[in-house]
């Protein structure tokens, strides 16, 4: 027990759920809580895949792997750590709930930290039934109220969505973070592996499993139980491996004769999840790699919800009080209090670049139903803004005549090492100014812009190409290019052409195209132009008077994703005119 002088006390003790596997879990209890006679509280837990309330170390060890002089400085902080033990010190937002009255709860998925067993591959099914059955132990539990609820963030946000997929009689509210929705879309989204999350993410919580410190249970003085644990963490499978060889979304898992894009997948799991009818709250960023999930989430569950996107990437939620976010919403649903928080709108955003006080909007309805799609046809130039392979340009005007830009595949294009796909593990996020990464694609910049221009909603591309290839992979960028010139990055998308053909999707997808990507799905670029549709990540930003909006396209990321080796000398050409009207979709909103 931790006897340290804090609001809350420290037990921590293993579980054992139907298997038999026994999955270690840390109880913050409150303090004013303990004696015979205090009053039962609510559950607040997390299933923690990373086996400890995270650190400032972690997320410094993640910037080192791409920036190698703060290597001095982790090493420095390393050593100066005498000794560590699971807390809620890293997450004061925690701290205030366990004063509020809640007993908060950290369980170690099975496989990781101190808990027994192994990880057959990410979201198993496994892991699901084990989250139903912490739910219901914490449930019975003299000391809770009966009332259950989960947070946390990425991994641990997605699981709390399919946990309530299994129908634990007592979970009654969950605040899913930054959540997955489509396994394949985000790992191969557009059918292009991201091989640099999938790689990094693999050898972090590989080297958390089996090599890094984890803390023993109390009662186990000389660790046995906790060197007994950890030494079944080494069948767990290999991540990376596992997604590398499955391209396609029906691929089938050589080891286990599944098909993990279609069974693994949590927007397979929206019916159950609907029928849980759990309440759910879904917080986003609109620099986060799962900013469009937590639409499809939303538009898709009929669950009680609600939603905010805020000005963050993975990793960030400056400027929101955790607390109290989380408050309103669990007192209301665990503690029977009118918080008004279902009264207002369902769905709050931040607009980057709106005026002060007009920054927050909200909607009780997604896209906003004043968005308008607003295309931006795809011309000749020069837009006389950027030296780039052909300086074309965007304008609103479908083009009169037939044009084309010719590309030469370059697989050194990148959109950076400290991208919203590097933050997903935690890695760096800021983007450089973009006019030297531009210079080495296609780009169409629009005029001037003469009023404010606000842009909220998804983009989508409509492209015509052909190349001497049989196939090649195509990254779109929405920029905004400041008065002086300076380029900035939006959002951006992605689609192997061999990926283009278009089906209906098995959930409500927003109006946005949808790839099926099955292996009878893919084909191979004919001898004629063909049509790429492929959506953006949704934003919200107003384009200010006198600056420009800029599409930018390469073949490949060469940082953050992977792309074959292309044919000797492959080139591909983009094709603009009236039968081939290549074209940006834009949301406007008029104001």
């Amino acid at each position: 027990m931790d006897t340290d002088e804090k609001d809350w006390v420290r037990r921590s003790f293993y579980i054992t759920v139907r298997d038999g596997t026994r999955l270690a879990a840390y109880l913050f209890h409150p303090r004013a809580a303990e004696g015979a006679a205090a009053e039962p509280r609510p559950v607040l837990w997390t299933h923690n895949r990373y086996h400890d309330a995270s650190t400032p170390l972690d997320l410094l060890r993640a910037w080192c792997d791409h920036l190698p002089g703060l290597k001095g400085a982790f090493d420095a902080i390393e050593k100066s750590i005498e000794e560590a033990k699971i807390s809620l010190d890293q997450m004061p937002w925690l701290e205030a709930l366990a004063a509020h009255g809640y007993t908060v709860a950290i369980v170690d998925v099975r496989g990781s930290g101190a808990s027994f067993g192994w990880q057959r591959g990410p979201l198993d099914a496994e892991e699901a039934l084990d989250a139903h059955d912490v739910t219901e132990w914490f449930a019975a539990q003299p000391w809770c109220s009966g009332k259950v609820g989960m947070f946390g963030r990425s991994y641990m946000g997605v699981n709390q969505l399919l946990a309530a997929a299994t129908e634990p009689p007592h979970l009654r509210a969950i605040f899913p973070e930054m959540a997955l929705f489509d396994l394949y879309a985000f790992i191969r989204g557009g059918g292009i592996f991201r091989a640099d999350f999938a790689h990094h993410w693999t050898r972090d919580v590989m080297r958390r499993d089996l090599v890094d410190r984890a803390f023993a249970v109390d009662g186990d003085g000389d660790g046995g139980l906790l060197t007994a644990a950890r030494a079944e963490h080494g069948r767990s499978r290999d991540m990376e491996a596992m997604f590398a060889a499955l391209p396609f979304r029906d691929s089938r898992d050589d080891a286990t004769g599944e098909q993990p894009y279609v069974e693994r997948n949590p927007a397979a799991r929206l019916a159950d999840i609907g029928r849980s009818g759990v309440a759910v709250y879904h917080l986003a960023g609109w620099y986060d790699p799962f900013v469009r999930d937590a639409l499809l989430w939303y538009t898709n569950l009929p669950n009680p919800q609600r939603l905010i996107i805020g000005p963050w990437a993975h990793t960030g939620t400056a400027g929101l009080d955790m607390a109290e976010e989380h408050a309103r919403w669990y007192d209301y649903w665990l503690m029977d209090v009118d918080t008004g928080v279902m009264d207002d709108a369902r769905v709050v955003y931040y607009t980057y670049g709106a005026p002060a006080g007009e920054k927050w909007r909200s909607t009780r309805t997604w896209p906003p139903p004043e968005a308008r799609p607003t295309a931006l046809y795809l011309v000749g130039g020069p837009s006389g803004t950027v030296r780039s392979v052909n300086d074309g340009s965007l304008r609103s005007d479908a083009p009169a005549v037939d044009g084309e830009d010719r590309y030469r595949i370059d697989l050194s294009t990148t959109s950076g090492r400290a991208t919203r796909w590097t933050n997903a593990y935690g890695g760096p996020f800021f983007y450089d100014e973009r006019t030297a990464y531009d210079e080495k694609g296609l780009t169409y910049t629009t005029e001037a812009l003469v009023e404010d221009l606000e842009v909220t909603g998804h983009p989508i591309v409509h492209l015509w190409v052909s190349s001497d290839g049989p196939d090649f992979d195509c990254f779109a960028y929405l920029e905004l290019v400041s008065a002086s010139g300076e380029a900035s990055y939006l959002t951006e998308g992605a689609l192997r052409a061999s990926h283009r053909r278009l089906a209906e999707p098995p959930f409500a997808a927003l109006g946005l195209p949808y790839h099926p990507s099955r292996a009878e799905d893919i084909a191979e670029l004919p001898d004629a132009p063909v049509e790429l549709v492929f959506d953006l990540l949704p934003l919200s930003r107003v384009f200010p008077r006198g600056s420009r909006i800029r599409l930018t396209l390469t073949c490949a990321d060469h940082d953050n994703a992977f792309t074959p080796e292309p044919a000797p000398e492959q080139a591909i050409c983009l094709h603009r005119g009236q039968d081939r009207p290549s074209r940006l979709v834009l949301p406007v909103v008029a104001r």
